[in-house]
């Protein structure tokens, strides 16, 4: 059973940090949402800082009084190693000493964007998630995996360890070499293996990967090539339903079902694979009417180990922001044992 935290830990900010935009958001007592949520655009702060002491400005105007945080914890789009994180696709650079410094905080939690989502995923409600698929269900209680289709592909794990606690796995699993489950895919990959020493998952399941995708697909049905970006081809497909734009992102729904289905075989996932990024939530409805859960469970003979594995849509908004939170409680109790 977890202790209960201390009020005079809080108010605990938290943060999701991309390479373009950074949202804040306040913990103000224990078991609280993430109130007084904000978007600032990165390029208008020199630094995570002075965004983040933006942030409480906009807050303080927004309510006459100004908020103190006790501690801090901010998610970032990059790796991380030690004290400091260089942001991948910014120039800021993340010093956990100089946030404490200027912020006043007792500690800061620097965590990747994609373990902050794993840290999430026991606290998400049945309306947090849409399922598809089949009739398995979540189940907090078994490892749980987080794919990522964005900007890049990331992919992260949660996994109880008693007591109401879960660690996340801090993986680059976007980065393995992807697969082929058909001839499509196979001529596919032949023709980006010609522009690229190695085809990883990413290279095709991403924002930045789907032009590549359409591009070679077009290639291998006949049809000119053409260079559109992911929301052309979304609207291509979506609204004026071309043929060309349609099969992109039946590939790419049913390359994402191998992929995924590939991340619960390997990190034991019974507890469910939840599929969160921007892109999933713009082609949701195609995602759901997809070949994804199909391929989930076209593993042979463990089909019916993959047939028990619920998977799922997340669309609750700032999810980041949820597990940054469960990151400074985990980081509280461990410190305090006891309960403090």
């Amino acid at each position: 059973m977890r202790e209960p935290l201390s009020i005079d830990s809080f108010p605990w900010l938290v943060a999701d940090i991309g390479g373009t935009n950074a949202r804040f958001g306040l913990v103000q007592e224990p078991g609280g949402p993430v109130a007084h949520v904000e978007t600032l655009k990165g390029s208008d702060h020199p630094s995570p800082q002075a965004a983040a002491l933006a942030y409480l400005d906009t807050v303080t105007a927004r309510t006459g009084e100004r908020p103190r945080p006790r501690q801090a914890a901010l998610a970032l789009a990059c790796a991380i190693q030690g004290d400091t994180a260089r942001m991948t696709n910014s120039a800021w650079v993340v010093s956990r000493e100089t946030l404490i410094r200027t912020l006043g905080v007792e500690q800061v939690l620097l965590l990747n964007d994609f373990e902050a989502l794993a840290l999430a995923l026991p606290q998400l409600s049945a309306a947090d998630v849409t399922l598809f698929g089949g009739p398995a269900r979540p189940d907090a209680a078994a490892p749980m995996a987080v794919v990522g289709p964005g900007t890049g592909l990331g992919v992260s794990t949660c996994v109880p360890v008693g007591q109401g606690r879960w660690v996340a796995l801090a993986a680059e699993g976007g980065h393995v070499t992807v697969a082929a489950a058909d001839e499509v895919e196979a001529e596919v990959l032949r023709l980006l293996r010609r522009e690229f020493a190695h085809v990883s998952a990413e290279r095709v399941l991403s924002g930045l990967g789907l032009p590549l995708l359409h591009r070679a697909l077009c290639t291998v049905r006949g049809t000119p090539p053409e260079t559109l970006s992911p929301e052309q081809i979304s609207h291509r497909a979506l609204v004026e339903r071309e043929a060309a734009a349609l099969a992109t992102l039946d590939v790419f729904c049913s390359m994402l079902g191998t992929f995924a289905g590939n991340v619960a075989l390997t990190v034991g996932a019974r507890g469910g694979v939840f599929i969160a990024g921007g892109i999933a939530q713009k082609i949701a409805d195609h995602l759901v009417g997809s070949r994804f859960r199909e391929r989930f469970e076209a593993k042979g003979r463990f089909e019916s180990y993959q047939a028990g594995i619920a998977t799922g849509l997340v669309t609750a908004p700032h999810v980041a922001l949820t597990g940054a939170a469960q990151g400074i409680a985990h980081a509280l109790r461990q410190s305090d044992p006891g309960g403090g």
